[in-house]
């Protein structure tokens, strides 16, 4: 693993010019995408690069982690909504190349498909994560099987908790969610995960220095062999 470390604002900066670089050497990436609060910066920097002229999303395809299971794309809690209002909209990528999950997939077997769909698309040239406070990356929870492609997930309730402050309340969070699979994620050629605040500093100590484990999956990120973590002060602060 390689680690950046510095200000969120100056990681942030770092992280976006690797889609700078990507995409000026290789317009018809695909990219994987995430959700939630972490990625908010990078996606207003790549907006304002994106307006500037210092980078197009014209051509490139993109798939992102994970949705929930009820939530249809126009439901503002859904990530179809966040992403269409969070980045999609306020770049130049084509709507008809951007994927995310159905929520309305019944069975594994359905979510299996979207692994082909990557496939078909060239595989996931970049993938993005955030990372839990239990280790989960995408919503592959604690004993998630390496081996996982995308499938459905009952959400922990540490994570519907976390999750509960974009809700009016916690029984409004869904208990289900479709994620891509620890195996579909580690296919991607090369990975960067964020994470800022002193909140993830534990999980991020137990990431890069413990032993790769599925108990914390996104320690199993030190088998991948292109991988940068860009942490600010305060997430990177137990590492040894």
């Amino acid at each position: 693993m390689k680690l950046i470390i510095g200000s969120q604002e100056d990681v942030v900066a770092q992280a976006a010019q690797r889609y700078v670089k990507l995409l000026g050497e290789k317009p018809r990436a695909v990219l994987g995408l995430a959700t939630g609060s972490t990625p908010l910066s990078l996606y207003a920097e790549l907006a304002r690069l994106c307006a500037q002229g210092a980078i197009s999303f014209a051509e490139c395809t993109t798939f992102n982690l994970d949705e929930y299971l009820g939530l249809d794309g126009t439901n503002d809690q859904s990530y179809r909504y966040f992403m269409d209002h969070n980045l999609f909209s306020k770049v130049d990528v084509k709507p008809e190349r951007t994927h995310v999950p159905s929520g309305a997939i019944k069975t594994d077997e359905e979510a299996a498909r979207y692994d082909g769909e990557i496939d078909a698309a060239g595989g996931i040239d970049l993938q993005l994560l955030g990372i839990g406070n239990n280790g989960h990356i995408g919503f592959n929870e604690p004993l998630t099987p390496f081996t996982s492609v995308t499938h459905i997930v009952k959400l922990t309730d540490s994570t519907r908790e976390a999750n509960k402050r974009f809700f009016n309340s916690i029984d409004e969070v869904p208990t289900h969610a479709v994620t891509m699979g620890i195996h579909t994620v580690m296919k991607a050629r090369s990975i960067i995960l964020l994470a800022f605040g002193e909140g993830k500093a534990d999980i991020i100590k137990k990431t890069v220095e413990g032993r790769p484990d599925i108990a914390v999956p996104a320690s199993l990120l030190q088998l991948h062999e292109d991988v940068t973590l860009y942490l600010d002060e305060a997430a990177a602060s137990k590492l040894s």
